[in-house]
């Protein structure tokens, strides 16, 4: 992965983590939404925490692995969030901007692996 797009996934991923955590208060203060508003956290803080441990992974292949459970991760909070607008948590704006946020962030984790694994050959 090159420099500039580690930041840039570094950096998109951490501001995802930080509106999960701030959708989460939204959801269990305004909403009284608990138990997907929890799951919903875990997966949508998980991707920048593998995405700052793939920055000192052991080997090619653990940096692979880590990218790949943040894709997984991202990929979840995609279905947290897609069953919160299905049962009318979420307005569709708000659905919208995080879903796109999410996809943004899958791509540039699916760049980053494909980068990577042709590299390593």
């Amino acid at each position: 992965m090159k420099h500039n797009e580690r930041d840039i996934l570094r950096e998109k991923s951490f501001a995802f983590a930080v509106r999960m955590l701030k959708l989460n208060r939204y959801l269990t203060e305004e909403k009284r939404e608990f138990v997907i508003s929890n799951q919903l956290l875990r997966a949508g803080t998980n991707p920048g925490a593998m995405v700052r441990e793939a920055a000192y992974a052991e080997s090619a292949d653990d940096f692979i692995h880590k990218l790949a459970i943040a894709r997984k991760e991202i990929n979840e909070s995609m279905y947290w969030l897609d069953l919160l607008f299905s049962v009318q948590i979420l307005s569709e704006i708000e659905h919208h901007s995080a879903i796109n946020d999410a996809e943004e962030i899958a791509r540039l984790l699916t760049s980053s692996i494909k980068t990577k694994r042709s590299n390593k050959k």
